[in-house]
Order: structure tokens, then sequence, then C-alpha cells
């Protein structure tokens, strides 16, 4: 059984950072694509990043490039995403997701979703 679970999110404030975390557990990953999504009280859920379990290719969206970095630990069956330069506009409940496809940014093509860890940045 296939489990992601997220942590590291919380409270920032406007320029700082958090690290979130998800840990992949119940399969081989290593032909999968790991994303990272948010969804804002009263929005549709979007893509933030994805990166490609081998070779470690990677994607962003417009939004976070240059602040949000996605990178992935094998041994530790751990995927990150280290967001710097925080702002007001990044608070909203991250999702980790996998799929077995190249680089895919749409959420409903995503197979599995771990819980969600809320994001709430203060100006």
């Amino acid at each position: 059984q296939v489990q992601l679970v997220e942590s590291g999110g919380g409270l920032a404030q406007a320029g700082g950072s958090l690290r979130l975390s998800c840990a992949a557990s119940g399969r081989t990953f290593s032909r999968y694509t790991m994303g990272w999504f948010r969804q804002a009280e009263g929005k549709e859920r979007e893509f933030v990043a994805c990166i490609r379990w081998s070779g470690g290719s990677t994607y962003y969206a417009d939004s976070v490039k240059g602040r949000f970095t996605i990178s992935r630990d094998n041994a530790k069956n751990t995927v990150y995403l280290q967001m710097n330069t925080l702002k007001p506009e990044d608070t909203a409940v991250y999702y980790c997701a996998a799929v077995s496809a190249y680089l895919v940014v749409r959420p409903a093509e995503y197979d599995y979703w771990g819980q969600g860890t809320q994001v709430t940045v203060s100006s």
C-alpha cells in the first residue's frame, strides 16, 4: 500500500523559510515523478514543483521559481520542498503526490496523494 506522509508545515513570516518533507513508502518509486501541489482556501489545487525520482529532473511553477527548491533523498525515500522568501500568497495546504509518468503538472493525473500539511505565511 502506497503511503505519502508530509511534514514540516507551520507558520512563517514573510521573507522566511520552511522545508516540507514527503516520506514515501509501499513501492519502488524509481520510475515515478513526485510532485508538490498546494490548495489555498476557496481555490483550486495548483501545481508547485515536481521531480523525477530517477535522474532528478525538476520543473517549477513560475510563481515559485527561484524561491522554492524540490529535491529527493533516495536512501530515505523522501522528497523535500525547500521554500525560501515566503510570501503571504504562499499560504495553503501543501500536498505531496506521485505519478508513474514524466514531470506531470496536472493534479488529476497523479495516482497517489498525501494528507497535506498547512503552511501559513504572515505579513
